[in-house]
């Protein structure tokens, strides 16, 4: 196969206009044929808007996030969506880094949550820093909401291959090698062989996610080719917890593979990806969690980082999958956001496990306060404020979108209070 590549195109700025084109770093936005691209029975009507870093801009209750990627006129991307599965494989794609294509508004099953383009809350989420197009949508009469969230899928995904097409033939600002994991018996020079596991749920519509345009409800945990994930194959459908929603963007963009990839040949050697279902029922968690780790110790894994989709169910699901890792003899450490309270003093863990290690995401309950924005999309009322969408409002850290990402894409640190640390110094000295 050959090998994979990121031709990167950046995006400073975006503007809507009468037809699609890239240059200078300027996307703009054919209004008429992003339209158009929505074109199905299920959906009344669409409307393209743009929200840009640091515009007085909220997006209420955001859907799914696409990253635009193309790969050429031979097409490609999105297999099982945009393009079969049985295709030429590997390869150079397209990406407009610095832009993203949503879709916001009300649907059955979605945690309603928010992206602020300014302010605090932009920067928590991943998303108030890339330069969006935003649909808003309308169902249509006697169409379910299952059949309009469908079509506004195929949309979002057209959409973002007709941008990145625009691309297509400009200069690259850079060109990334996306290169393999290491297969199990090559030599490692003593360092040892990482790899992830990256749980994907599957509860049914409104919160699943697919793989090759499929749910993996009732599969087993499978090794995945990381190239398949450049090229979207993993596509999500799932819209609970939104600063625990891993959007399509996230996985496009894996965060946990990014730093593997990174750290490979210098103190780690990238060992692969496991996808694995998240079931309901505590047999088939088990199950799963079991051959999963046999699939990293089959493929040569001395250790995995455990990633998860979700809350509640998911939290047994990560800690299942630790437990079984580290009985198997691989050392495993899960990407966790604490449930502590506002003033963050409560029980942090859902559910915890025997061994291994956790990395705190952050804490769902932190309060943050945000200013009045200008503008909102997305709807006109902020239902868990109880506010007008537009409003100075206080929300949990839970609402913002991705904000705790358990993929790793979220920018909270850890650092010392430091009236506690003077508080130490003085006890210390008394």
């Amino acid at each position: 196969m050959p090998a994979s590549r990121r031709i990167v195109h950046q995006v400073h700025s975006l503007e809507i206009g009468v037809s699609t084109r890239y240059e200078q770093h300027h996307l703009v936005v054919g209004r008429d044929r992003a339209q158009a691209l929505f074109e199905d029975p299920a959906l009344a009507s669409v409307r393209v808007h743009i929200a840009a870093p640091g515009d007085p801009v909220r997006i209420i209750a955001p859907l799914d996030v696409v990253e635009p990627r193309s790969k050429g006129p031979a097409g490609g991307a999105f297999p099982g969506w945009m393009a079969p599965v049985n295709r030429k494989r590997g390869g150079d794609i397209h990406v407009l880094r610095g832009a993203a294509v949503l879709a916001a508004g009300f649907l059955p099953r979605n945690q309603e949550g928010l992206i602020d383009m300014s302010g605090p809350a932009a920067q928590l989420s991943p998303f108030g820093r890339t330069n969006n197009i935003v649909i808003e949508f309308d169902r249509a009469d006697g169409a379910s909401w299952q059949e309009a969230e469908i079509a506004l899928r195929r949309g979002l995904l057209r959409v973002a291959v007709h941008l990145a097409d625009a691309a297509v033939d400009a200069a690259p600002d850079a060109v990334e090698e996306l290169a393999p994991p290491h297969r199990p018996g090559t030599p490692t020079g003593g360092l040892p062989r990482v790899g992830v596991i990256t749980n994907l749920q599957t509860q049914g519509a409104f919160k699943d996610v697919f793989v090759y345009g499929r749910s993996m409800a009732g599969s087993l945990p499978t090794l995945f080719d990381p190239a398949e994930i450049e090229d979207g194959a993993v596509v999500s459908g799932q819209y609970g917890h939104p600063a625990l929603r891993n959007p399509t963007y996230l996985h496009q963009n894996h965060p946990v593979i990014a730093e593997l990839r990174a750290r490979d040949g210098r103190d780690l050697h990238f060992a692969g990806v496991v996808l694995c279902p998240e079931p309901v029922q505590q047999g088939d968690k088990e199950l799963v969690s079991t051959h999963a780790a046999w699939l990293c110790r089959a493929a040569g894994f001395d250790a995995a980082i455990v990633t998860k989709e979700g809350a509640g169910n998911a939290d047994n699901d990560l800690m299942l999958k630790v437990d079984a890792l580290e009985a198997d003899g691989l050392t495993a450490v899960a990407l966790y956001a604490e449930m502590s309270g506002a003033d963050g003093t409560g029980p942090p863990l859902v559910a915890g496990p025997r061994r291994g290690a956790i990395v705190s995401t952050g804490n769902y309950d932190q309060r943050v306060a945000l200013p009045a924005v200008e503008r909102a999309l997305g709807g006109t009322r902020l239902r868990i404020a109880d506010a007008d969408a537009t409003a100075a409002v206080e929300v949990p850290t839970a609402a913002v979108l991705s904000a705790l990402s358990p993929l790793g894409a979220g920018r909270l640190s850890c650092r010392p209070d430091e009236q506690q640390l003077a508080g130490l110094k003085l006890g210390a000295t008394a």
